[in-house]
C-alpha cells in the first residue's frame, strides 16, 4: 500500500526560512521510504482569508483557489506542517488553510516541524494540534523542533540540520506511517 505524505510549508511571508526547513524535511522523508513524499508550498495557492459562501463540509466550492487546495489536500494520506511561531501561535496562513476544507483532512495523521527562537516553535505546534483535531486529523506526539533555524543555514540558504533534527524526523515518520496505514482503512 503506497502512502502519500505532503510536507506543507506553512509560512507565506517574504524572507521566510520555511522553504529551507521544508526542503530538508522533504529530503529526509524521501530517504526514509515509508511514504511517497511531496513538497507543498502554501504560498503558491494564494488563499485569501476564507471567502467561500458555503461551509467547507459541503464541498460546494465556488472559487478556483479553493478547488485547487481541496484537490491537493485530498491527494495525501498524511501531512507534516513546517511552521514558525507567531506570538505563541501558528501563522495565520496555516489556520486559514486548515479551515478552507474539512472532509479532505479527515482521518489522516499529521506531524509538525516547528521552528523559532528558544522555544523552537513548540507553542505554535501545540496550538496547531488543537485545531487539527477539529477536522479529524490525528496529530503525532513526536515532532521536530528547531531552535534558531537561521543559525543552521548554509551559505547557499539550505538548512543544515543537526543530528537531533534528523533523528526526531525519522522517529516522527515511523509513528506517522503506523497511523497512516491504520487510518486509511477508516477512510
Amino acid at each position: 500500500m503506497s502512502l502519500k505524505l505532503q510536507t506543507i510549508i506553512c509560512s507565506t511571508r517574504p524572507g521566510r526560512i520555511g522553504p529551507s526547513v521544508g526542503e530538508w524535511f522533504h529530503e529526509v522523508a524521501g530517504t526514509h521510504g515509508a511514504f511517497d513524499s511531496e513538497l507543498v508550498d502554501l504560498a503558491s495557492f494564494n488563499l485569501p482569508i476564507y471567502d467561500e459562501p458555503n461551509h467547507p463540509r459541503t464541498q460546494k466550492y465556488e472559487h478556483d483557489h479553493t478547488r485547487a487546495w481541496s484537490e491537493s489536500v485530498a491527494s495525501a494520506d498524511a501531512y507534516v506542517f513546517v511552521m514558525p511561531e507567531y506570538n505563541f501561535n501558528p501563522p495565520p496562513s496555516f489556520v486559514n488553510a486548515v479551515n478552507y476544507v474539512y472532509n479532505e483532512w479527515n482521518y489522516k495523521p499529521c506531524g509538525f516541524v516547528s521552528y523559532g527562537g528558544v522555544s523552537g516553535g513548540l507553542r505554535s505546534a501545540q496550538a496547531a494540534k488543537n485545531l487539527v483535531t477539529t477536522v479529524k486529523m490525528m496529530p503525532m506526539v513526536e515532532c521536530v523542533m528547531v531552535q534558531m533555524p537561521w543559525e543552521n543555514l548554509a551559505d547557499d540558504g539550505s538548512f543544515a540540520a543537526a543530528d537531533m533534527h534528523t533523528s526526531s524526523a525519522n522517529t516522527m515518520l515511523e509513528e506517522m506511517a503506523k497511523w497512516a496505514k491504520a487510518l486509511k482503512a477508516m477512510r
